[in-house]
């Protein structure tokens, strides 16, 4: 399983699950912009770079999430595919190659606007041979 959405009042929670941090980082950005979109419409037209770093591995994948929503924002754009590069030395480093293409509002329908990312009861639990790594997350809507 990539992600599953969870029950919640008002806004959207997901859990995104992964073999390693990297799967599990893109599973979560997947999830995120399936919440606005059908990512299946979304071409691998052009890419976007990002490179983030954090002291630990929950505040990077936060700012993960956030970084994409702003380049939503500013790029006018949206994204399928996320390839995640990780490195840890005392902090972690991500080089992320993103996939998408400009809105195109002929084929891109919305269904849901996120405002933010939201740090409530936003967690990274690291996977071990028993059970997947996991995030788990609330976004504004």
């Amino acid at each position: 399983m990539q992600y599953e959405f969870l029950e919640h009042t008002a806004d959207v929670k997901f859990r995104a699950y992964g073999s390693s941090p990297e799967e599990m980082l893109r599973n979560a950005a997947l999830a995120m912009f399936s919440v606005m979109i059908d990512t299946e419409t979304v071409r691998p037209e052009r890419i976007w770079e990002v490179e983030l770093e954090a002291e630990d591995l929950e505040s990077l994948a936060y700012k993960w999430l956030s970084e994409l929503l702003f380049l939503f924002s500013a790029e006018v754009a949206v994204f399928s595919d996320f390839d995640i590069s990780l490195s840890h030395d005392g902090v972690w480093r991500m080089n992320a190659r993103v996939l998408g293409e400009n809105i195109d509002r002929k084929r891109h329908s919305f269904e849901t606007e996120i405002k933010a990312v939201t740090l409530h009861q936003f967690e990274v639990r690291p996977g071990d041979s028993d059970r997947p790594w996991m995030m788990q997350v609330v976004l504004d809507v």
